[in-house]
């Protein structure tokens, strides 16, 4: 059986927000307002910052929503959103 030893340096080193500046790539952020794994506050400051880079990026935001959208309205949206942003960068490929 093996041991995890966590260390706390690794956190650091592999931390996304050391990164922020090389961003480049559009994205797509999706939040749940009952999101207890992801905090909105990850989601909104990602945002920002993409907005505050000029990248082009959207937010969809599901406030009665937790990790996965379950409601069928929702649902809806989310599929229609998703599949707008993947035909705006992939097209008819």
């Amino acid at each position: 059986m093996a041991v995890l030893t966590l260390k706390p340096e690794m956190y650091e080193k592999y931390n996304p927000v050391n990164f922020v500046s090389q961003w480049t790539t559009p994205m797509f952020v999706i939040q749940g307002g009952l999101d207890y794994r992801i905090p909105e506050t990850q989601s909104l400051g990602a945002f920002t910052a993409l907005q505050k880079l000029g990248i082009d990026s959207q937010l969809l935001y599901f406030p009665d929503e937790n990790h996965w959208v379950l409601s069928p309205h929702n649902s809806i949206q989310w599929h229609q959103e998703v599949n707008r942003w993947l035909q705006k960068y992939l097209g008819d490929k």
